[in-house]
């Protein structure tokens, strides 16, 4: 009979243990769900937060641009610019329409059926846009003409580069597409992996005497460039001396002479080849116009220091992560 109630008692206590252990289980599971749960919560406020944004008003110095609030993230993106559609394309951004025209070849996979083909960087398909309603359409210099129309259809976003503040307006187009899109950090680290490449190239140059001269060739005609022009960063950021300081800093360039490249008599001559750039199979024939024998009489010519810049990057997609790091390593040929 002792032994039935000990027996007992013994059961009571072990059943009450069980008990409390199971409840101190049941109270860690429901913690650790709810640590669980909380964290996506958390996140998504965080991201719910960036939100509204509003991009500010800005002007190219010919056309005025006005402000943008964006109330979500955009889906449905377009962009008309090659240098920003770069950057989207380095930070894994998904865009919706391209100008399919003259894509540059290293951005080439835009260029498929995926992607809805809105015209040319000059001539917008405004039925193509307005079939596929985006959220938002980034533009730059060659699309301004067409900024209230584009407007009508969706948010537009100018984004072109200052030529004159070069790297202040390309770090904030950088950030501005971090932020829009939710890779804030990913913009800050390629941008921080450019201005290191921006320093190996200036500690080269920074050593060098010799003077560059920047021309474009178009149709057999020559343009040239200097601080503070569409292709200045060469000098305005890379630090690579002008033999020409007083070239006007005209959108296409100041038109020259061959007579003009042999007077100035460069170092170092750099060719952007804006035929290559647009014609659909990159004839040119600026390499045999410009290899003659008035420009052969230049020290760059006598020197071998002719350098043929990728003019895909150069004329069509400056302004992007990855063509801006593609220019530096053109021009560090140059001075190696």
């Amino acid at each position: 009979m002792k032994n039935w109630k000990f027996l007992t008692v013994l059961m009571a206590m072990m059943l009450l243990v069980l008990a409390a252990c199971g409840s101190k289980d049941d109270a860690k599971k429901e913690d650790t769900d709810s640590k669980t749960d909380s964290k996506p919560a958390e996140e998504k406020k965080e991201e719910a937060s960036a939100y509204p944004i509003t991009i500010p008003g800005s002007t190219n110095g010919e056309s005025t641009f006005e402000e943008v609030t964006l109330k979500e993230q955009p889906k449905n993106v377009v962009v008309f610019d090659y240098g920003f559609l770069d950057t989207l394309d380095a930070l894994g951004v998904e865009v919706a329409g391209v100008p399919q025209k003259t894509v540059p070849s290293y951005l080439s996979k835009y260029s498929d059926t995926t992607y809805v083909n809105v015209g040319s960087l000059k001539e917008p398909d405004f039925e193509a846009l307005s079939s596929m309603n985006p959220d938002i359409i980034f533009i730059s210099g060659r699309q301004a003409p067409a900024y209230e129309e584009l407007s009508k259809i969706a948010p537009t976003v100018y984004v072109g580069v200052d030529n004159a503040n070069f790297m202040e307006s390309f770090k904030a187009n950088t950030e501005l597409a971090g932020k829009i899109f939710g890779k804030e950090k990913e913009a800050a680290d390629a941008f921080a992996a450019y201005e290191a490449k921006v320093e190996e190239v200036k500690a080269k140059t920074a050593s060098s005497d010799e003077k560059a001269l920047i021309v474009l060739g178009s149709e057999g005609s020559l343009s040239a460039y200097g601080p503070g022009s569409r292709f200045g960063v060469i000098h305005d950021v890379f630090g690579v001396k002008a033999a020409d300081e007083n070239i006007k800093a005209e959108t296409h360039g100041d038109n020259v002479s061959f007579e003009y490249v042999r007077e100035t008599n460069p170092d170092v001559l750099f060719v952007v080849d804006r035929d290559s750039a647009v014609n659909p199979e990159g004839e040119s024939g600026t390499k045999a116009a410009i290899e003659n024998e008035i420009v052969g009489a230049t020290n760059a010519a006598k020197n071998n220091k002719i350098f043929y810049l990728d003019s895909q990057v150069w004329y069509l997609s400056g302004g992007g992560l990855t063509s801006e790091t593609q220019k530096i390593d053109d021009v560090l040929k140059a001075f190696k």
